[in-house]
């Protein structure tokens, strides 16, 4: 029997060929990483490979790591198979990662979208036999207007509660939702305050994009400075004591989960903006169509419902059980990692 030329196992995607894991939950020798997101680039793997742009990402999330960088389109070999990045367009230096043996392709998407947001480098559509998808918003209801919208009533909600002297306070996930926030926002509305995991995560960043001056808030911030102002922060600092010294305030999430109202009340948000860096459920399929593959494995999000639906398009679609969470991890994290604590 044939060996895959990419296997699922417990630790994580297996190329046995090469004798490398992409993404693994699990400590391995060597591993190639999709992108900087806790789900998909953990600690204590040997040695990393990654794209330059995600490298300090890694570094600051996991310290002091055996890690190198390659470019897009460059094309490195691992016992005859070979590798090559190229744009997820989903957070800063995220990849999609292509794998060759003997003119068979298969390509391994870890998160991505299709929308360029001006911040990470837009997505690449990549032939192949074989495409490893996310399907974390694989539902007909998710469907994103397009961002420009979006930001345009984000902006005019931090107007609004500038001229009721109230503080808005945005939550994102500190590491993509936060920066993408931070660059389309209009600073002419008035300052841009930050909580000290959005803070550490943009200042490793601000070396790769332009970003709109922010203050760090700390405990010698006074309350009135921060007044009318707009704060990002991530989500666990909803309810915390920290977000006390900015009352009055009104509180957003930007997340493509705020497209069901009653996510909004459960985590007891004033406003919801529906943002996602993952694909909705167009683009899934057209990046699906795009690549040209007979065959789909979908890793992680409404895996069942999404397959059976490829299915009935003619794909050769199945799912396959990974620890990656997709968006979840903007609701789930404890952003307890080195480069999200306050």
């Amino acid at each position: 029997m044939k060996i895959p030329l990419l296997q699922f196992t417990t630790k994580g995607i297996y190329c046995q060929k090469a004798g490398v894991y992409i993404d693994p939950w699990k400590p391995v020798d060597k591993a190639i990483i999709s992108h900087g997101h806790a789900d998909h680039s953990r600690w204590g793997h040997k040695s990393y490979i990654s794209h330059n742009r995600n490298v300090p990402i890694v570094k600051h999330r996991l310290g002091d790591i055996n890690i190198s960088g390659k470019e897009w389109g460059e094309s490195f070999h691992i016992n005859n198979v070979k590798f090559t990045l190229y744009p997820a367009g989903h957070i800063i230096g995220s990849s999609q990662i292509r794998v060759e043996h003997k003119g068979e392709v298969w390509v391994f998407t870890g998160d991505y979208k299709l929308e360029d947001d001006g911040v990470a480098t837009p997505y690449e559509n990549i032939k192949c036999h074989t495409f490893i998808t996310e399907c974390t918003f694989g539902l007909p209801a998710f469907l994103w207007a397009p961002q420009q919208e979006v930001f345009k009533d984000i902006n005019q909600w931090w107007a609004e509660n500038k001229a009721n002297r109230q503080t808005s306070i945005l939550f994102g996930y500190s590491l993509g939702k936060a920066q993408r926030l931070l660059k389309n926002l209009d600073p002419s509305i008035g300052k841009i305050y930050t909580h000290g995991a959005v803070e550490n995560m943009t200042q490793v960043l601000r070396q790769l994009v332009d970003f709109p001056k922010t203050e760090l808030i700390t405990r010698d911030t006074k309350k009135e400075d921060i007044k009318g102002n707009i704060v990002i922060a991530p989500p666990s600092a909803h309810g915390s004591t920290w977000i006390r010294k900015m009352t009055p305030f009104v509180t957003a999430s930007a997340s493509g989960w705020m497209t069901f109202r009653g996510a909004r009340r459960r985590r007891a948000i004033d406003k919801g903006f529906v943002l996602s860096d993952h694909c909705d459920w167009p683009d899934l399929l057209t990046a699906i169509k795009n690549t040209g593959a007979e065959k789909v494995i979908c890793t992680h999000g409404y895996t069942d419902i999404f397959s059976k639906y490829l299915r009935e398009l003619g794909y050769d679609a199945r799912t396959e059980e990974t620890q990656y969470e997709g968006e979840l991890a903007e609701i789930n994290t404890s952003e307890t990692s080195k480069a999200e604590a306050e």
